[in-house]
C-alpha cells in the first residue's frame, strides 16, 4: 500500500467512525438505535449508544465510565488497557469540546460510540440547561488503537 493510499484509508476510517458515533448518539428511539446498529454492522462498523443525564459537575467521570462499559459490553473494544484507554480518551476529548457551555448546568442525552477498523469515536449529544431553558451541545472525540 502506498503512503497516499494508507493516508486516504486512515482518513476514511476516522471520518466513518465519527459519523457513525454522531448518528447513533442522535437516534431518537431504542428501535431506531437498534436498526442503525444492524445497518452499521453490515458495513463493518460496530456501534453502541448509552443514555446519560445529570449535573455536569459530576458528569465527566461518569461519561468516561459509561463509555468504556458500553463499548466493552457491545464488543466495540476488547478488555485491554490500550483499547479502554482509547475509548476513555475519545470520550474525554468530546467532554473537553462541550465543557464551557455545560458548567453549572444539567445535561441529558446520549453517548454514541463507534469503531471502524482501528478507529474509535465517541459522540456526546446532550440537551443542557435549567428547567425548560435548554440548549443543545455536541462533542466528538477520536482515537486510533
Amino acid at each position: 500500500m502506498t503512503e497516499g493510499n494508507r493516508k486516504n484509508s486512515d482518513e476514511l476510517g476516522s471520518k466513518t467512525a465519527c459519523r457513525a458515533a454522531a448518528m447513533i448518539a442522535m437516534s431518537e428511539s431504542r428501535e431506531q438505535e437498534n436498526d442503525m446498529k444492524e445497518k452499521l454492522l453490515g458495513r463493518g462498523i460496530k456501534a453502541a449508544a448509552v443514555d446519560f443525564g445529570g449535573d455536569f459537575s459530576t458528569a465527566v467521570q461518569k461519561v468516561l465510565e459509561r463509555t468504556v462499559v458500553a463499548a466493552k459490553r457491545e464488543g466495540i473494544i476488547a478488555d485491554e488497557h490500550a483499547e479502554e484507554g482509547a475509548a476513555a480518551g475519545a470520550a474525554h476529548e468530546a467532554v473537553q469540546q462541550i465543557i464551557n457551555k455545560c458548567i453549572g448546568l444539567n445535561l441529558g442525552g446520549k453517548i454514541g460510540i463507534a469503531r471502524c477498523g482501528s478507529h474509535i469515536a465517541v459522540c456526546l449529544f446532550f440537551a443542557i440547561g435549567l428547567l425548560n431553558l435548554n440548549d443543545v451541545v455536541i462533542g466528538i472525540g477520536h482515537r486510533a488503537v
